[in-house]
Formats: structure tokens, C-alpha cells, sequence
């Protein structure tokens, strides 16, 4: 089993002129902020989910490695690896996750992790794949009133389409969390309706894109998942202030936390980085075999 994490640097000045050169607009966005946890989630995925084999950075470029990484343990996969030359650069993560299954060598079961969800807790393997299926809690919406629904909706009409099945006024979304994923399924997705995808993809994201929910979607039509929550403790920084963030950290109730970003003023930005390293350093203070 391996771990692909998607990784994005948003101070990197080489990253920050591609993204002007090819967007007309300077990166300002949030979804481009680095709060430099990375460190953490590969202790994580070391201390506590040691049935991992390999884990995989995708990135942009060169520039876009951290200097800490030790690369011989730390395999990096660059975008123009994996994501066919009509489509960069990209700075959609959208595109970026359709194509994680072309990774090379990548084995065919496979976690996918943004780098807002970290390992605090011992896990198990049959926390992502049971009996050659995937583990995913699945909700059932209705309505897509933002960009995220309508991808949401837009990568559940693709799967449906890939698992030869009807319309639907409803739509299904994967739980939000860490990705089990099966490689084999998503290039069997992929041969199937590629061209349809391919026509979306984009240089930022839009309404229009699926992500990779399509292949979660696809599974759960396959009958290839089992509908079980993974342990994961949602913190919003929208709600939670950085001390009771830290406090979910240091006292996990579950062995999984996602920290979901959102726009704040410096102060709070700093105040919120201060105490997510300094707890995330309490709770994994031992370097992992992926630092120098």
C-alpha cells in the first residue's frame, strides 16, 4: 500500500511567475497557502500507519520540493510525469488528481492525502481497504448551489456514466478525508471516459471540473466500497479556534484530523501557525526516514 500526497508551495517565486505568466492574476488565493505541516503528515504516515510501503509527492516543479526532503526515501513525481502536456502548467487541483493513477510503479491500493489531513493515532489497513475494496462513507445531496458542490455533482454524473448507469436528479460525496484509492479501477475509469474528462480539465478550477471523486464515485456504483466512515476529526479554522485545533492534535479522539484553511487576517493566520506547530511538534517530535 502507498500514500500520494499533493503538495503546493504558494511563496515559491519560480511557482508564483508560472502562475502569473499563465493566469494574468497574482497567486493570492488561500488555497495556495503553505503552513509548512508537511513535515508532520509524512511523521504521521510513518509513526502511525507503518503498513505503508512508499509515499509519493506530486508537484510542479523542482522549486516546489521542500529543502528538508530526503528524496531517496520521499519518491517526488512532477506534474509533467503524470499529466499529459496539453494541460500544464496546471494550478487546478482537479487536474492534478485525475491523473494520480498514472504514477509510476504506484501500487494498486493507494491513499491519497491533500496536505490538510494528517495521521495522529495509530491506524489500521483495513481503515482504508477491506476484501480488495475501499473503505468511504458516501452522503447523498441534491442541491449544488457552490463551485465545490457542482464538482462534487459534475464527478458524480461521470462516474455514472463510467458504470453505464442513468441520469440522476441526486448525487453522491465521498466523505471528507484521506482517499483510498484503486489504481487499476481508476485507469479501467479512465479508458472509459477519459476524453469526457479531459474535456474539462482546466488552468484553474471551474464549475465544469470533476475531481477525484469521480473514482470514489465509480467504485461505490461498482460496488467496490464499503460504506464505513474513516476516524477523522474535521476542524474548520472558520470554527475552531487554534487552541482547541491544537488541543484535537495533542488528545486525538480519532486518528485522523483534517484542518480545513480558510481567509483570515494576518494576526489570526500567525496566532493559528504558532500553535499547529507547536502542537503538531509535541505530539511527533522524532524526524521521519523522509527528512534529511
Amino acid at each position: 500500500m502507498d500514500a500520494v500526497i499533493t503538495y503546493v508551495d504558494g511563496l515559491d517565486p519560480v511557482w508564483q511567475r508560472q502562475y502569473a505568466e499563465a493566469t494574468h492574476r497574482p497567486a493570492l488565493s488561500k488555497r495556495y497557502r503553505d503552513w509548512g505541516l508537511l513535515p508532520y503528515l509524512l511523521r504521521g504516515i510513518e509513526q502511525f500507519m507503518p503498513f505503508v510501503e512508499r509515499v509519493f509527492l506530486v508537484v510542479s516543479t523542482k522549486s516546489q520540493v521542500p529543502s528538508w526532503v530526503n528524496e531517496e526515501q520521499l519518491k517526488i513525481v512532477y506534474h509533467h510525469d503524470i499529466i499529459p502536456s496539453q494541460f500544464l502548467p496546471t494550478f487546478n487541483s482537479t487536474t492534478i488528481e485525475l491523473f494520480l493513477h498514472r504514477i509510476p510503479d504506484l501500487s494498486n491500493e493507494f491513499i491519497y492525502f491533500n496536505d490538510d489531513c494528517f495521521p495522529v493515532a495509530p491506524l489500521q489497513p483495513t481503515n482504508f481497504f477491506t476484501d480488495g475494496k475501499i473503505v468511504m462513507h458516501f452522503s447523498r445531496h441534491y442541491l449544488a448551489l457552490n463551485m465545490y458542490k457542482k464538482q462534487t455533482r459534475q464527478s458524480d454524473h461521470m462516474a455514472r456514466i463510467g458504470a453505464n448507469l442513468k441520469p440522476a436528479c441526486s448525487f453522491i460525496r465521498p466523505q471528507h478525508t484521506c482517499t483510498p484509492m484503486l489504481r487499476t479501477e481508476s485507469e479501467a475509469l479512465y479508458q472509459k471516459i477519459g476524453t469526457l474528462l479531459e474535456q474539462n480539465c482546466s488552468v484553474l478550477r471551474t464549475k465544469l471540473n470533476a475531481n477525484q471523486y469521480v473514482f470514489t464515485d465509480y467504485l461505490y456504483y461498482s460496488r467496490k466500497t464499503i460504506n464505513e466512515r474513516i476516524p477523522t476529526k474535521h476542524c474548520s479554522m472558520a470554527v475552531y479556534s487554534p487552541e482547541r485545533i491544537a488541543n484535537h492534535i495533542l488528545h486525538p479522539t480519532r486518528p485522523l484530523i483534517c484542518i480545513n484553511d480558510v481567509s483570515m487576517n494576518k494576526q489570526k493566520q500567525e496566532q493559528m501557525r504558532l500553535k499547529l506547530h507547536q502542537a503538531f511538534a509535541t505530539r511527533l517530535p522524532a524526524k521521519s526516514r523522509f527528512e534529511k
